[in-house]
């Protein structure tokens, strides 16, 4: 899969998409992350990108011409058109459902708004989505990029070390994650769960999935009005009082 950035800032993804998991992917070519800049696109002998708003208002407005001419070469460049994501609070939020969903492109481009944001048309006539990561205001759209990239980028085959690991963290299958323990076994009076130490792997899963109920049901409850609820998951929640959680 490969996920082109387009932002004023390309060092300022660099820097945390070459780290970790995910720069070990690109270093061994489980995935493609180009961060352009969209500078390098302006027509202005100043590399100016930006001017003031029609209308009169505060800040600065982003402008169509060196937008649509880095879309338009990151799309010549790969001889199709590349499915096009302006990270905006006016977007649908992110879950891992939608996640899931890039994740199926071959390829998607993720547009970084900045100052007060970018003219209207090129909205209207070429971004084929908006995504939001949250109702709060941020100063530019590299962050929200640099979220939707990592989500995504960990579902391509090959990226975790452990495909199954995805599977298992929170979010993935509408549930909280179960709390997790390592050495040493007592710290300060508190004790890794005996059930974790036994060996029973069946035993061990039915606590973990019995957990992630737990954890959901108190945290976040909402989330489980859309979770995948087996009749026995029902029957625990409700033997635990937290029969009206699922309704």
């Amino acid at each position: 899969m490969k996920i082109n950035i387009m932002t004023l800032f390309p060092e300022m993804c660099e820097a945390v998409l070459s780290e970790s998991i995910i720069g070990r992917a690109r270093e061994n070519g489980y995935i493609e992350i180009n961060c352009i800049n969209i500078r390098d696109y302006s027509a202005d002998k100043h590399n100016r990108v930006d001017d003031s708003p029609y209308g009169g208002g505060m800040g600065m407005l982003m402008q169509t011409q060196p937008i649509c001419d880095c879309y338009n070469a990151i799309c010549e460049k790969s001889g199709k058109k590349s499915h096009l994501i302006y990270l905006s609070p006016c977007g649908e939020t992110l879950t891992q459902k939608k996640v899931k969903e890039l994740a199926e492109f071959d390829e998607i481009t993720l547009l970084c708004g900045h100052y007060e944001g970018i003219d209207q048309r090129i909205i209207d006539t070429v971004v084929d989505e908006q995504i939001s990561v949250g109702d709060y205001v941020l100063t530019g759209g590299e962050l929200p990029a640099l979220i939707v990239a990592d989500s995504v980028a960990r579902m391509i085959p090959g990226v975790l070390p452990n495909d199954e690991a995805k599977e298992l963290e929170s979010h993935y299958n509408g549930l909280l994650e179960y709390p997790q323990y390592t050495r040493p076994y007592d710290w300060n009076g508190q004790r890794v769960p005996d059930i974790l130490l036994s060996g029973h792997h069946g035993n061990i899963e039915k606590w973990r999935r019995e957990q992630s109920l737990l954890m959901t049901a108190r945290l976040r409850p909402d989330m489980l009005k859309t979770a995948e609820l087996t009749k026995k998951d029902i029957e625990f929640l409700s033997e635990n009082g937290f029969e009206n959680t699922f309704k």
